[in-house]
């Protein structure tokens, strides 16, 4: 279980490295289309939209199977310390994907719409789209008001991050260079259908980039911790060995003893 943990998280970490330059990029371009957009008040988004919050949504992502350490336990006790500070403030929905955080849920009594689970160790964009879809219904449709991720974050191999995080609406982030000082660029044919086409990329990436990262800290926490049941079990052996060594030496012993009593008895 190790060794294929490890062949697994060698391409989940190569596919979370590759997708986070892209997502970075898209981050910029739109920081720039939204920094345009708040002094235009005809650019806008059903995205961008900021309205008083009266219900708010948790989508979670956790691994499907257990044996990857604590990390399936992090992620739940995140979203349980999310859940107990907005509960008292606004009703919270949940949409899991996974079968741990599925399964923490139901046992927390939370309100579960949705539940996603056997999604591919591999996953592409094309596996999350169903999720996508639902979370950016639920939310144009003004069902829920804001809307929160929990994920692992892979930091390397050894540290995994549960991260949550606000998804919708999206917030403005200015693009800016070293001096400071907003960048100008002119859009074509103009910055409000270039922000309307990017900005559903964009929370599709998103949340694709949850899962890659959630992937790879699953394969990352899953070969650390059979490595160290490997070397557990391995130390395990080692100390029954020599005790059944000592056990073993001392019935020879005492036979031995008994061997040299008879004998002396005899010649007495």
């Amino acid at each position: 279980m190790q060794m294929v943990a490890a062949s697994k998280m060698r391409r989940a970490q190569e596919a979370t490295t590759a997708s986070r330059p892209y997502a970075e990029k898209l981050r910029e371009v739109l920081g720039g289309l939204v920094g345009a957009g708040a002094m235009d008040p005809d650019l806008s988004h059903p995205l961008l939209e900021r309205r008083p919050v009266n219900n708010v949504l948790l989508l979670a992502i956790s691994p499907d199977r257990g044996l990857a350490g604590g990390m399936p336990g992090n992620l739940s006790r995140a979203s349980g310390e999310f859940l107990r500070a907005h509960q008292n403030q606004h009703p919270v929905v949940v949409i899991s994907v996974g079968k741990k955080v599925r399964d923490f849920m139901v046992r927390a009594g939370a309100d579960l719409r949705a539940s996603f689970t056997d999604i591919t160790d591999r996953p592409t964009m094309a596996d999350t789209l169903a999720v996508t879809h639902l979370v950016q219904q639920m939310y144009t449709s003004g069902e829920v008001d804001e809307v929160h991720i929990a994920y692992t974050r892979y930091v390397n191999t050894l540290i995994q991050q549960p991260t949550v995080r606000q998804l919708l609406p999206i917030v403005a982030e200015g693009l800016e260079d070293e001096s400071g000082k907003a960048t100008d660029y002119i859009y074509e044919p103009d910055a409000g259908i270039v922000l309307g086409a990017l900005l559903p990329r964009f929370f599709e990436m998103q949340v694709y980039q949850a899962f890659l990262e959630n992937s790879a800290s699953e394969q990352s926490a899953r070969m650390v911790a059979m490595r160290n049941a490997t070397e557990a079990a391995e130390d395990m052996m080692d100390s029954l060995t020599l005790e059944l060594n000592k056990a073993r030496q001392n019935m020879i012993t005492a036979e031995l003893l008994d061997l040299v009593g008879g004998a002396a008895a005899l010649e007495g």
